[in-house]
């Protein structure tokens, strides 16, 4: 599998079907000119999140997943990490792929990180910010973690992440995420310096400075990143669309069907 070094961190990265598992199978036509959609993830959470999305856009689109540094197969550095650091890293998977312009689907932390790449450079044609903020030092982002090797703590940080309807309702869908979580999650030490990083950012007074087309989704019942979040993201972005759905934070796993008719409907015109 690829691999791309910024300085001495490497990091690991998917596209099309090199390893992301599919979670269902997507019959649209691939786009002419080989666009390539990129997936920046959480805090602390492993590629698997991106399954559904993976699974739904691939064809169409190239797909590139990419771990963040201190999750996955990236290497886990010493802490605390910035979204700058975040942002090098991107660049140096876009880099080492050849992708020159893409579109951007972040979430939580990976959607900060977009910004901060649509501010800094012309890479991004499009976002998708996925439960994310313009600023996070009032989030409070604990309950979303769990000990790797506590499958119970796994499983309940997940009341922090999903509606209960969810839970409920797909009970062998939670089983799967906690070995993928125990497999894939950043540990402790990797999980605060991600969460560092979100608590240091504050783009809300340079948002006008982000003029790529941006679609802003997030799940009306997100208990640790407040839907009024990514509204006032929408509002204050220059091309910035809101659209909110039913469910918790991880709105691409809960609403999968919903967000991934989003997102192909939104690359195709942007």
């Amino acid at each position: 599998m690829p691999t791309a070094s910024n300085g001495a961190v490497s990091l690991y990265y998917e596209t099309d079907d090199d390893g992301v598992e599919h979670r269902s199978t997507s019959s649209r036509p691939r786009a002419d000119d080989g666009e390539t959609v990129v997936f920046l993830g959480d805090v602390g959470y492993g590629a698997w999140q991106w399954g559904w999305q993976h699974a739904g856009l691939t064809g169409p689109f190239e797909t590139l997943v990419t771990d963040l540094r201190g999750a996955g197969r990236s290497d886990a550095p010493p802490g605390p990490y910035a979204v700058d650091d975040f942002v090098a890293d991107v660049q140096a998977v876009l880099d080492d792929h050849g992708a020159r312009r893409v579109h951007v689907v972040g979430a939580g932390l990976g959607g900060m990180v977009a910004l901060e790449l649509a501010r800094l450079s012309t890479r991004p044609r499009s976002l998708a910010l996925l439960g994310t903020a313009p600023v996070g030092a009032d989030l409070t982002l604990d309950p979303l973690f769990g000990a790797l090797d506590d499958p119970d703590a796994l499983e309940s940080s997940l009341a922090a992440a999903l509606s209960r309807d969810f839970l409920d309702a797909h009970p062998d869908a939670i089983e799967q995420i906690v070995e993928w979580r125990a497999a894939e999650d950043a540990p402790r030490e990797a999980w605060a310096a991600q969460a560092a990083a979100v608590e240091a950012f504050d783009v809300t007074d340079r948002l006008y400075e982000i003029d790529t087309p941006a679609l802003v989704l997030h799940g009306r019942d997100d208990a640790v990143w407040p839907v009024e979040y990514g509204r006032r993201l929408a509002e204050n972005l220059p091309r910035g669309e809101f659209v909110g759905l039913d469910g918790g934070h991880l709105i691409g796993v809960e609403r999968s069907r919903a967000v991934n008719d989003r997102l192909f409907g939104f690359f195709e015109s942007a």
